[in-house]
């Protein structure tokens, strides 16, 4: 029977269990991901119920504060950035468990000090010697961290507690710098321990790719080269670099964007069903669909892969800048903005299946989605009725509305016969009756709970970095490839000739 609280329509389904009580160490506490991000999500999820009833937030960073002055940054940067508003009485106690420990990030005696201030919450908050570590600091900072963590034995959980890390991206910039950072982790932290968090997917959207085909045999029946004649995959920001020129123009959006957040879609979009819901199961298969990935090197990176950079335009009425007139960007700049490449999954499911992956910065509208066209039917039908069908198309929405939506056909009312496309649409907002959480609230849950499904496996990040690299390589051998698009545009017409080989367009957001 269903409790007072329970939604009836909900009967049967099935609560996570709470997390065990813990300290959670954040590493670069004072920067914009913990004050934007990690502790509104923690507030959110002591305001669903979901924290474990002790917990500890304690925050690790060199500048001087007290632990008041840290919780009232924190505090008023939720109160922006929360998704739910702040309530003050559960503030108040929910604030009460963060502090603030202040060291350099290469002082042994820092971490010797946080172990004696983590041991005494134990005792007094009844944290049970649990340990989660957060680098949310520069990843140039990332060796030091882990040595000391090592050094110090915070690593290493006594009998009966657990200790964990979570490694925010970049994981690395080329193959051997992230093979040189998984040995890192790995000499501090064994992979049962270590938690490489990518946000796109703690996104519900792409949780629910998984359930969208597996557990629906109209899709899961139809999901092969047999029914569908491409599939395109979009993350677009009206955005430029916004601050970040001194990492963004190091990077491009190759390895910024695709090597990361868009392979991961595509693998979660393309894997086999896995033999079973236990994190490893999963991400098998996810390793598989890296390993089918046709490579791109020399001339065939030219063919299929197009790379540009945004010039001055507009967005939103009004003008913005070139790439190479924002602030610390080299003016002479090589570095692309977008990026857009034909990929091709060489197994049996998907042989003859392009997939179109694309990502950009100025472009009109933010978003990201993955759009699944399916073969057109045979024309003969309705052909005496100069009708044209189009393609169904099967879209899920990753953000910023998460949703699925179905484009078919259907006659028009009236005498005549006239055919046009209607749309299905589901939004997880309106059809659940409550806000979907931030990607962060799941991630740092399923953290504390030990649970790695959504978080990145070693030779998942190192599969993805070689088939970037391979492209990256290329690109070096000549400067001639480089387009260029006004901002406010969709991109370069190169992007547009690249999938109208395959006699498609992209599809607007």
């Amino acid at each position: 029977m269903p409790t007072q609280t329970q939604n009836p329509l909900r009967e049967g389904l099935t609560a996570r269990a709470m997390p065990d009580p813990c300290s959670l160490v954040i590493f670069g506490a004072t920067g914009d991901l913990t004050h934007r991000k990690l502790v509104p999500a923690l507030y959110n999820l002591a305001a669903d119920g979901a924290l474990p009833p002790a917990i500890n937030v304690l925050g690790f960073a060199r500048r001087d504060k007290t632990d008041e002055a840290f919780r009232q940054e924190l505090e008023e940067a939720s109160r922006k950035f929360s998704r739910q508003s702040i309530n003050d009485e559960l503030w108040a106690s929910f604030g009460a468990n963060i502090g603030y420990h202040r060291s350099e990030f290469d002082n042994a005696a820092g971490y010797a000090s946080l172990a004696k201030r983590l041991d005494e919450l134990d005792a007094t908050r009844g944290t049970r010697g649990n340990r989660l570590f957060y680098l949310a600091a520069a990843p140039d900072q990332f060796e030091v961290i882990l040595d000391n963590l090592r050094a110090s034995g915070l690593s290493t959980p006594k009998e009966g507690t657990w200790s964990r890390v979570i490694v925010e991206k970049p994981f690395g910039t080329d193959l051997p710098s992230a093979r040189k950072l998984n040995d890192l982790v790995q000499h501090a932290f064994d992979e049962s321990q270590t938690y490489r968090i990518d946000h796109y997917l703690g996104k519900e959207t792409a949780q629910n790719i998984m359930v969208l085909r597996f557990a629906n045999a109209l899709f899961e029946a139809m999901w092969n080269a047999r029914y569908i004649d491409h599939i395109q995959i979009t993350a677009s920001e009206p955005l430029g670099v916004e601050g970040r020129a001194g990492y963004y123009d190091k990077s491009g959006a190759l390895r910024d964007m695709v090597q990361n957040h868009l392979l991961q879609l595509l693998c979660l979009t393309a894997m086999e069903p896995p033999a079973g819901l236990d994190a490893d199961s999963i991400r098998d298969e996810k390793v598989k669909v890296l390993r089918s990935l046709r490579p791109l090197a020399g001339d065939d990176v030219f063919k299929h892969v197009v790379r540009a950079q945004y010039g001055a335009g507009a967005i939103d009425g009004k003008r913005v800048a070139a790439y190479r007139d924002e602030l610390n960007v080299n003016p002479e700049s090589e570095t692309e903005t977008y990026v857009a490449l034909e990929v091709n999954v060489d197994n049996w499911r998907w042989a003859g299946v392009p997939f179109f992956v694309r990502v950009g910065k100025r472009l009109p509208k933010g978003g990201t989605e993955i759009a699944v066209h399916f073969k057109s039917v045979p024309p003969v039908l309705f052909r005496a009725t100069g009708e044209t069908i189009d393609d169904n198309v099967l879209v899920i929405r990753i953000q910023p509305d998460e949703g699925i939506s179905l484009r078919m056909s259907a006659k028009m009312p009236g005498a005549s016969l006239r055919i046009e496309p209607v749309k299905m649409d589901f939004h997880y907002g309106t059809s659940f009756g409550k806000a979907t959480p931030e990607a962060y609230e799941r991630l740092l849950l399923d953290a504390m709970s030990g649970d790695p499904t959504l978080f990145a496996r070693r030779d998942e990040v190192e599969e993805a970095w070689k088939f970037v690299d391979s492209i990256h390589a290329a690109w070096k051998t000549r400067n001639d490839d480089l387009a260029f698009y006004s901002s406010g545009t969709w991109g370069p017409s190169q992007a547009d000739d690249l999938i109208k080989r395959h006699g498609a367009t992209w599809r607007r957001l």
